[in-house]
């Protein structure tokens, strides 16, 4: 029989009410300036329990970005946050500036925040960091508690496909940007679309503290999954969403236990955290009390993950090391790091981090054997652990500045390249023959009329020669994701796409 443990949490917050309620109250009235006894160390030390007892028992919401201005050219201009794709899953954020100079272009830059527990506000920082001389997105995850079962699954394998279709929707000329989990679907990603040809793969791709191959200087976390078979996560950890919450029902891994791991790698530090914390507010140190509680206001904010996509990550990424092997397969199609060629590499990892290990972030620069080596960087930051690979003095100071810089170095490659190539074809243009189109007209396929040609493109198929390599499993798999209700193998859609590359 399965212990019903998230119904018990959710039980327990609720007994938990009132007893909170009625410390937050007694908090207000020891706070009265009011109240003589506000002033005296005993109201204090009742304050600061009060607060301390209702902070350790109530659930954090999602934080607020709360990035309103940033500074461009010199001049502080507003930030305006506007969502420019949406699926049931994620919503793809943009921090729009109000430049200065409105024909400005910087490069644009879609930062992959990761889906691990916390919220994507959790790289405030990152942001923060980047928006003065880039155009930013971000990735800003669903908490799977609030999305219905009326809305399907969500894998692995989801994930990819998320990532290709947002670098679609930005139209090209991106920099992606992974920070921690994300990073092996974002090599997955660029890699499915580097087989492809897909001309909306990014620039260039940052990993940030990924877990690419997790067999180099293996940490804490990395052993657990190892002692473990998947069949134990299923049975401990994977639990179904109660009433009253829209995904009730949904198998998930809860936030709950997964901020109890997070908490209990450095549990000493967290319970000093907390005492420091109430000997602040007894001695009325303000400055330092507010610190606490911006940090773990964000700290104890936690999302549910999808039951399958946590499983198939755990698996994928951490038991069977499926990506360094070659061994990764995305909807039928292994993934192939070695077919990235036009894609520059920058790794970063930090000296002292305790949950991804020296290395495992660097393996990608084996795995991407299509890259020349100037096109592969690596940086390895002294003196930080995980968070402050991405957060921080040393993000802002040290990481921050090269991340720019490599962005800047092959933007302008790009552009260079774009203008050599269109001077190259004018040249050619008055006695050679026209060059392969960079897309073929899908519609000139018998059935496909322009939503499917842009169904098509989402998923990332632009020319003929891609729907001749499809495997059965692969077109049965195409037709579903775009409802064709075996319209591809009615209309013989293969073999029409045969006939149109036949030279005439």
């Amino acid at each position: 029989m399965t212990v019903p443990y998230y119904h018990l949490y959710e039980f327990n917050h609720a007994a938990l009410g009132p007893a909170r309620a009625a410390a937050d109250l007694t908090r207000l009235f020891y706070q009265n300036p009011f109240n003589p006894l506000s002033q005296t160390h005993v109201g204090r030390s009742i304050a600061a329990a009060c607060e301390l007892f209702e902070r350790s028992t109530r659930r954090y919401g999602k934080p607020a970005f709360g990035l309103d201005t940033t500074v461009v050219s010199g001049i502080r201009v507003p930030v305006t946050e506007e969502v420019v794709w949406r699926k049931p899953f994620c919503r793809l954020v943009r921090f729009e500036r109000a430049a200065p100079n409105q024909g400005r272009v910087d490069p644009k830059v879609l930062v992959v925040a990761p889906m691990s527990g916390h919220y994507a506000t959790l790289l405030r920082g990152t942001v923060e960091a980047l928006l003065p001389r880039h155009d930013v997105y971000i990735t800003d995850w669903e908490d799977a508690r609030m999305v219905s079962v009326a809305e399907g699954r969500f894998d692995l394998d989801d994930y990819v496909d998320y990532v290709i279709e947002m670098l679609h929707a930005l139209g090209g000329d991106t920099h992606v940007v992974a920070v921690c989990q994300p990073s092996v679907p974002v090599l997955a990603a660029v890699s499915v679309m580097a087989k492809r040809e897909d001309p909306f793969a990014p620039l260039t791709m940052t990993l940030m503290g990924g877990p690419i191959d997790t067999r180099r200087n293996p940490t804490a976390v990395n052993k657990l999954a190892e002692e473990r078979d998947i069949e134990w996560f299923r049975r401990n950890v994977v639990m179904k969403v109660p009433f009253p919450h829209p995904g009730v029902y949904r198998d998930v891994y809860p936030g709950f236990l997964q901020l109890g791991g997070f908490m209990s790698m450095n549990l000493d530090r967290h319970v000093g955290a907390h005492k420091e914390f109430y000997e602040h507010l007894v001695k009325g140190d303000g400055d330092s009390a507010a610190k606490h509680r911006e940090f773990y206001d964000e700290y104890l904010a936690v999302m549910d993950l999808t039951a399958e996509f946590y499983l198939q990550t755990v698996e994928t990424v951490f038991m069977t090391h499926a990506l360094p092997k070659g061994e990764m397969m995305h909807r039928g199609e292994r993934v192939d790091p070695g077919a990235i060629r036009h894609t520059a590499l920058l790794t970063v990892e930090g000296e002292k981090d305790d949950i991804t290990g020296g290395g495992q972030t660097e393996a990608a620069h084996d795995l991407c054997t299509g890259l020349a080596d100037d096109w592969k960087v690596h940086y390895t930051q002294p003196g930080v652990g995980h968070y402050g690979v991405f957060n921080g003095s040393r993000w802002r100071a040290e990481i921050c500045p090269r991340l720019a810089d490599f962005i800047l170095t092959h933007n302008q490659r790009s552009v260079a390249a774009k203008a050599a190539g269109a001077r190259r074809a004018a040249a050619r243009a008055a006695d050679e023959a026209p060059a392969r189109k960079v897309v073929d007209d899908l519609k000139r396929i018998g059935g496909v009329g322009p939503k499917l040609e842009a169904q098509l493109n989402k998923e990332g198929i632009f020319l003929f020669s891609q729907l001749i390599e499809l495997t059965d499993a692969q077109v049965d798999d195409l037709d579903r994701r775009i409802g064709g209700a075996g319209r591809i193998r009615r209309d013989d859609w293969i073999g029409q796409a045969r006939r149109l590359m036949a030279p005439t």
